[in-house]
């Protein structure tokens, strides 16, 4: 089964001349593998889902369906908050940039994007408040105000420790908004 999300760096490793190398572009794509930090608080929800589902099972047969029932609605809410996790960053296609976050979700289409930069700013280290100088990329809207929140930073837990990763996945995207923005 060809896992999606490992054939962004690919694409760009094979492709380093061509600033977006995708060839369906209306499909939404994420210009970065998921890091590190994400993919290892995933796998730990996973475990503990693993865990859950088996301490239903075991409740379920010593004869207390409804707390063996509770317990596996627990489980599949944490596989559910685990995949969420995965999903959560920079998404981009032909109709604009999407910021997935882990409750809501944000779409800007290309037509009104005035601009989208790399900036240096205090950053939130791994969404805790705790904040640290490094990079973002700001997405500023045609009325010029940039969005509350950055479309990713250097410290997320994507990029926690992958400098090159950060100023790749930050050029794609500001490609994307040059090529989508001369467009219109």
């Amino acid at each position: 089964m060809p896992l999606a999300f490992l054939t962004a760096d690919r694409a760009f490793d094979q492709a380093d001349d061509v600033a977006l190398p995708f060839d369906d572009r209306d499909q939404w794509r994420r210009p970065y593998r998921p890091g590190p930090w994400r993919v290892g608080a995933a796998a730990l929800l996973l475990l503990l889902a693993s865990y859950m589902l088996l301490a239903a099972m075991i409740i379920a047969l010593a004869d207390a369906p409804s707390a063996g029932a509770a317990c596996g609605i627990g489980a599949l809410l944490v596989i559910v908050a685990s995949l969420r996790l995965l999903r959560v960053g920079t998404w981009v296609s032909a109709r604009g940039v999407r910021r997935v976050g882990f409750f809501a979700t944000r779409t800007v289409p290309w037509d009104q994007v005035a601009s989208v930069r790399t900036t240096q700013q205090p950053v939130r280290w791994l969404g805790l408040p705790r904040t640290v100088q490094g990079q973002a990329v700001l997405l500023v809207p045609g009325q010029g105000k940039p969005l509350t929140d950055p479309l990713m930073t250097s410290h997320n837990g994507d990029f926690l420790g992958r400098p090159e990763a950060f100023e790749r996945a930050a050029d794609t995207v500001e490609a994307w908004a040059y090529e989508y923005r001369q467009a219109r």
